[in-house]
C-alpha cells in the first residue's frame, strides 16, 4: 500500500489477475463435473477405449437374462 490507506494500481492488477485465474479453474472444474457424459464415458471405458470388464459382465447378465425371460415365455406358450 502506497500511503496506507488504499493499494496502489500494481497490487490491485496483480489481486485481480489471481482472481480472474481463481475463476476460471473454478469455472474449468465445474464444467468439468457437469459434461456427465464424459465422465460416463471415463468410468466405463479403459484408457484404450475398450469397454471395462464390470460394464462387459453387466451386459453380458442382461444378454443371459433376456435369454432367460425369453426362454420362460416360449416355455409357457406351449
Amino acid at each position: 500500500m502506497s500511503n496506507g490507506t488504499s493499494p496502489d494500481a500494481a497490487e490491485l492488477q496483480a489481486e485481480i489477475e489471481r482472481t480472474r485465474e481463481d475463476l476460471a479453474e473454478t469455472v474449468d472444474q465445474l464444467a468439468a463435473k457437469l459434461d456427465v457424459k464424459s465422465r460416463v464415458r471415463e468410468r466405463v471405458t479403459s484408457p484404450d477405449g475398450k469397454p471395462t470388464p464390470a460394464v462387459t459382465s453387466v451386459g453380458a447378465g442382461l444378454v443371459a437374462g433376456l435369454a432367460a425371460i425369453v426362454l420362460l415365455w416360449l416355455w409357457g406358450r406351449r
